[in-house]
């Protein structure tokens, strides 16, 4: 492969929140960089909890670097997983270009703040959308979420889990356990049509009709579709024994669709998985968890809110970010952001933040701040 006219440093650090396994580059893709010419600069171990070992990226013909701040003040681009901290504030160059599941709508206002004073151009896996209206990070991610929640469902509705003593299967004789999944999304298509395959009756929510009718075409009208702005959402939530939040607005804070009333008339010992809490959380007593402390208890409901619950299965997902991150890389490292923003629309879709201003409303309303288009920061700067 031909190289680069441009090279570029790109930094992969070593994942500073607890309980993230994931790694911002795989070997495969690093080598896919510096055959072009690039030089990536891997923090020692930022690999390791996902299996990626650092001879397998010096091999891929990284550098391996032996402290954070080597491996974000090196960079041009810094390629990350997780959201940034303000700790991490500190590490910034100005001017740098990070890549992330940014998250910025439910983020610290300080943390908005540090990165506008500090110049930084923030592209959000989140929010990355291709020429056909699809979102390659989103989607597989979204995907492994509803698998996700369908297994820790299954787990959680166990007696020693503080279930209802329930197995989310198909016997003989025996009514199957109801799943009632809120939004027809991916992650909400992913998660009925696992919990059907588990023999589950499973009934979906949204207000989109025509997502409701594909997702029953392609289960052959064996899963239960209902409107949510044409019947009372109480109806299904007090029948469910397992309750998958999976409602997103891209960008923006998840709105609050279950309210504490109706959790309080759920089954004691139903489950609720909201996989909207990176978001904020649609369900109105859902905080954020940990693994180490995943569930807790409000009105006899078990709730699991783990943020960014792929963590935990860090090689898959690792794995499938670097394939779906690396168009988008390569053509930020090839050319430069200033031309990837304003030539390529994927490129532009996921900026949120470009050389320190807010680009997109729903995250400047957020927080209380203007937005800039990205249109008027970007005239006349393509080469």
């Amino acid at each position: 492969m031909a190289e680069s006219e441009v090279n570029v440093y790109i930094g992969v650090p070593k994942e500073s929140r607890r309980h993230e396994h994931r790694v911002g580059l795989t070997p495969d893709a690093t080598a896919r960089l510096t055959a072009k010419g690039h030089i990536v600069v891997v923090e020692q171990g930022a690999g390791l909890a996902a299996r990626f070992p650092d001879r397998q990226y010096e091999h891929a013909g990284a550098k391996i670097v032996y402290s954070p701040e080597e491996a974000y003040k090196r960079a041009d681009v810094v390629c990350k997983v997780g959201p940034l901290t303000v700790d991490d504030l500190s590490l910034l160059r100005d001017g740098t270009t990070v890549l992330s599941f940014h998250h910025l709508a439910v983020a610290p206002t300080e943390l908005i703040q540090g990165l506008m004073e500090r110049r930084v151009t923030a592209i959000a896996y989140e929010l990355i959308e291709d020429a056909d209206g699809e979102r390659p990070v989103l989607v597989p991610f979204s995907e492994m979420a509803g698998q996700m929640a369908v297994h820790l469902g299954a787990y959680y509705l166990q007696n020693d889990a503080g279930g209802r003593g329930i197995l989310l299967g198909d016997i003989p004789g025996v009514t199957p356990p109801t799943v009632v999944v809120l939004g027809a999304g991916t992650a909400g298509r992913t998660a009925a049509r696992h919990a059907l395959a588990a023999g589950a009756h499973v009934v979906v929510v949204d207000t989109d009709l025509g997502k409701l009718r594909r997702l029953s075409e392609n289960c052959r009208g064996q899963v239960a579709t209902a409107h949510a702005g044409l019947e009372p959402l109480e109806k299904y939530t007090t029948v469910a024994d397992v309750l998958i939040g999976a409602v997103l607005i891209p960008g923006a804070v998840a709105p609050i669709v279950v309210t504490e009333d109706m959790v309080r008339s759920m089954r004691p010992g139903s489950v609720i998985i909201d996989l909207s809490i990176d978001q904020g959380g649609c369900v109105e007593t859902s905080r954020p968890t940990t693994p180490d402390r995943p569930t807790f208890v409000v009105h006899d409901v078990v709730h699991y809110c783990v943020p960014n619950m792929t963590a935990n299965v860090a090689r898959t997902a690792s794995k499938m970010l670097a394939r779906a991150v690396l168009p988008v890389l390569s053509e930020i490292s090839d050319v430069g952001v200033a031309d990837a923003v304003t030539r390529d629309t994927t490129v532009a879709s996921g900026t949120v933040l470009y050389q320190g201003h807010i680009v997109k409303p729903q995250i400047a309303a957020a927080h209380g701040l203007e937005a800039t288009p990205l249109e008027s920061l970007t005239v006349g700067e393509a080469s």
